[in-house]
């Protein structure tokens, strides 16, 4: 109160962090996702293929019994994975989408430019918005089990 009115003495005003800070993605945004990494393999570049997985990736890849959980073991495995020119397509895909990440999981299948061969796997990405746009933080991919093994 001050010369006989009534002031505002202190205003805060804020929009709540929860509603602000998660990065919304669609489900047709998610499975494009993929078509960047698949982009990025058509590139050849190993280092451009690495770029699309996150600071602290984990890659569980086909051809490898090696982990990757770094940026120097993802670009060692795709120096030699890309040899083969591989370009995948989503066969089925399953999204889930959270506040600031996705899960894409499903079944693939790569054309290798080199060869011709054709190779369905299954794949899980795990996506997450990290400095300003979506990476893979976990990538699962395996060859389909035979189709007779029961």
């Amino acid at each position: 109160f001050e010369d006989g009115e009534w002031k505002i003495s202190h205003h805060h005003s804020s929009v709540m962090p929860e509603e602000n800070s998660a990065k919304k993605i669609t489900k047709g945004e998610v499975q494009n996702l993929f078509q960047l990494w698949n982009n990025a393999l058509a590139t050849e570049d190993p280092d451009a293929v690495a770029k699309r997985y996150s600071k602290n990736a984990c890659l569980l890849p086909t051809v490898s019994d090696v982990p990757r959980t770094d940026y120097p073991g993802i670009v060692d495995y795709f120096t030699n994975f890309l040899k083969l020119k591989p370009q995948g397509e989503i066969l089925e895909s399953n999204v889930i989408v959270g506040a600031n990440w996705a899960q894409d999981a499903g079944l693939y299948e790569f054309t290798m430019g080199a060869t011709g061969a054709k190779v369905k796997g299954r794949y899980s990405f795990v996506y997450i918005f990290e400095d300003g746009e979506w990476k893979i933080s976990h990538h699962h991919s395996s060859v389909m089990p035979e189709e007779n093994s029961a």
